[in-house]
């Protein structure tokens, strides 16, 4: 596979996993739980569905999938599960509009977060977007001021850090299986709800919500996130992982006929221009480099470092590793 069909596949799994991550809000309505059970549930839920979709994926590598995440796949467990946690404390403290506006910086973070550790430049077709589509997101917000909850805004700009900090991770060291990492950190979010949870007074009916909940918005969010941020560049994905912010809105109206505001079809509208426009203008360079070009007074072709016949599958971990290929 192609350095151009590996960055696209790798951008629509990332797409989907803000697809996914989006539900939040509906499920959030949809469950009438207190947040500590739901978190509780859901993460075991997904943390078991990814660990699950890992097994079928390597077969009797597995095991020695697990043993191979070394301190990175580590890592990155204990980013994003704090990052759950301090996601939804940092909403019970501060305002949504200064926690989604906070966490929209996360492809600036990315960035400078990949180019202080590792020396990655990202490209400032990919840095324009990112500030497109964070504008889009204030106006979404009603240009809602940060000021007055200094204890919220600080955990989510915890939550983001995180996050960016394990979207780094995923991409610097993607030959290592990760989605075990994953799996972990599902399980990590629930280990820490325990607490403060009541996890036998769940019902028959919400037991079944909850498990939709934990398969289809974290399960399914996490797994294509690790796999897609594998593909592209960390802050191309915390770019297209801001798409959450219009899907949501658009699913709690479509769900719950809660009509959005004018502010906010525009700043969505913002968010998805930013994202689409930096994926055609992205695939129309790609292309235009690597069209036949006469070399040296032959005919041949220019390609992208990586491609053509040594190139590794776009979702291959090494057989040393892992025994088998992803499906």
């Amino acid at each position: 596979m192609g350095s151009t069909d590996r960055r696209g596949l790798g951008l629509a799994l990332c797409a989907g996993a803000a697809a996914a991550y989006s539900t939040a809000g509906y499920f959030t309505r949809l469950i009438p739980l207190d947040v500590w059970t739901i978190l509780f549930w859901r993460g075991l839920f997904a943390g078991g569905f990814v660990a699950a979709c890992f097994v079928w994926q390597q077969g009797r590598g597995a095991a020695g999938g697990i043993r191979a995440i070394g301190w990175p796949g580590l890592l990155a467990t204990a980013c994003s599960g704090l990052a759950t946690i301090l996601f939804i404390n940092a909403f019970r403290l501060t305002s949504v509009a200064d926690v989604v506006i906070i966490f929209a910086t996360a492809p600036f973070l990315t960035a400078a977060i990949a180019r202080a550790w590792f020396g990655t430049r990202e490209s400032g077709a990919t840095l324009a977007a990112s500030a497109a589509a964070l504008v889009g997101v204030t106006v979404m917000m009603g240009g809602a001021s940060m000021q007055g909850h200094l204890a919220g805004d600080l955990l989510a700009v915890g939550m983001t850090v995180l996050m960016a900090t394990m979207m780094v991770i995923i991409r610097q060291y993607r030959q290592t299986p990760m989605l075990p990492a994953a799996s972990a950190s599902a399980f990590l979010c629930a280990l820490l709800a325990l607490p403060l949870a009541a996890p036998l007074s769940v019902t028959p009916g919400e037991m079944a919500e909850l498990a939709l909940f934990g398969v289809t918005q974290f399960g399914m969010g996490l797994l294509l996130l690790t796999l897609g941020t594998r593909l592209v560049s960390a802050t191309e994905s915390a770019l297209v992982n801001t798409l959450e912010v219009p899907l949501a809105a658009l699913w709690v109206w479509l769900a719950f006929n809660e009509v959005p505001s004018w502010s906010t079809l525009a700043g969505g509208a913002m968010v998805v221009a930013a994202v689409v426009s930096h994926v055609v203008v992205g695939e129309a360079g790609r292309a235009a480099r690597t069209s036949p070009l006469p070399l040296c007074g032959r005919g041949g072709s220019r390609s992208e470092p990586g491609e053509g016949a040594r190139a590794p599958s776009a979702l291959a971990y090494p057989a040393a590793q892992s025994g088998r290929t992803e499906r």
